[in-house]
């Protein structure tokens, strides 16, 4: 892979331009390290409080009634963004859709079971427990075997 850097005054923004015959892994790799620079930390409430939440604190954002709510170490926090706005710009390597109301952090995921009619029982290492429905479960395992081949 050949690099090229011109760094110039005359320019206003950054821009980014990736030239390849087809995209593979270390393309992706790129394009999601550049998308997660937009995103450094998502604003969560909590009572009256606003919190920074950088993205690989959060071990899943889920919806509830209105509302969608960012669970930490730290407790849960609501955020303003709806859960697709932050499947678009969270990394998809590193969050995957449970379901139509969860988003998890693939990292804070400890282990997985098979549970009653396809669906699958997905374990946090913060204990919490929650559900992959069957529309999704293809999709999760995609991602975790991508994942697995890299390493």
């Amino acid at each position: 892979m050949k690099v090229l850097l011109d760094v110039d005054h005359k320019y206003e923004e950054t821009s980014v331009t990736i030239h390849c015959m087809e995209m593979d892994d270390s393309i992706k790799d790129i394009l999601d390290y550049l998308n997660q620079q937009k995103t450094e930390f998502i604003i969560g409430k909590k009572g009256e409080e606003q919190h920074i939440l950088k993205p690989d604190q959060v071990h899943y954002f889920h919806s509830e009634g209105d509302s969608v709510l960012a669970a930490t170490s730290e407790g849960r926090f609501k955020v303003k963004e709806k859960l697709y706005e932050l499947e678009e710009i969270l990394s998809p390597r590193k969050f995957i859709r449970l379901s139509k109301s969860v988003i998890a952090n693939l990292y804070e995921i400890s282990h997985f079971e098979p549970s009653f009619n396809g669906t699958l029982s997905v374990h946090f290492r913060s204990g919490v427990k929650e559900y992959a429905s069957r529309h999704y479960v293809a999709g999760i395992k995609e991602v975790l075997r991508i994942n697995r081949r890299e390493k």
